[in-house]
């Protein structure tokens, strides 16, 4: 029979009316080699502009690729990473997994990573919206590439959160005509840490 439990919002969860969340981190039982649920957590959740509109939870975040599972050296990254305060929006040559949430008609911030990410809509609709005037709705299920682009989010819904997921891979740097586009999250860069990985 499916879990059908309501799942009651995290501690530091501004958005009550999406439900919470919960990481599950496997591993090995060294003795028989077996897979184990090593580390089940709440959602530890963010608002770095303090502005109670949008809200990050990063689930994992690697600093190589490929990731060392060996000895729990990736998990030793994760950890000194996240207490670290200093990661940005990307890991340098490693990997992020990030949850965001969205207020009701959020007209989020115009930025760029040199990275690539794979954005999953979990919970409402969201807009892309790209510094060419172009945009797309997208909705529970669908997924974008953000290939280095200058893009915004935006929530169209004026009564309803939106939750997305996302997974950054750093890249190489991304080149258009004679310029390498660099990271720029503008106004943001007072609140976010710069990820460090486009020098």
């Amino acid at each position: 029979m499916a879990d059908v439990s309501p799942r009651p919002p995290n501690e530091s969860q501004i958005s009550h009316s999406l439900p919470g969340l919960t990481h599950v981190i496997t591993g090995h039982d060294p003795s028989t080699g077996k897979a184990i649920i090593q580390e089940t957590q709440p959602a530890q959740w963010e608002d770095p502009f303090n502005n109670k509109m949008m809200t990050f939870n990063a689930v994992y975040a690697t600093s190589e690729f490929p990731a060392d599972l060996n000895n729990d050296a990736d998990l030793n990254v994760r950890n000194r990473l996240l207490a670290s305060g200093k990661l940005g929006l990307v890991s340098p040559g490693g990997t992020v997994c990030r949850i965001v949430d969205f207020c009701p008609g959020l007209e989020g911030l115009m930025h760029r990573t040199q990275s690539l990410d794979y954005g999953v809509v979990l919970e409402g609709s969201i807009e892309l919206v790209l510094d060419s005037g172009e945009s797309r709705v997208m909705h529970r299920g669908e997924v974008t590439v953000q290939r280095g682009t200058m893009h915004a989010w935006r929530n169209p819904n004026p009564t309803e959160w939106a939750r997305m997921i996302f997974f950054l891979q750093d890249c190489q740097p991304v080149i258009v005509g004679d310029e390498a586009l660099k990271e720029d999250i503008g106004d943001a860069s007072a609140a976010i840490p710069p990820s460090g990985n486009d020098i």
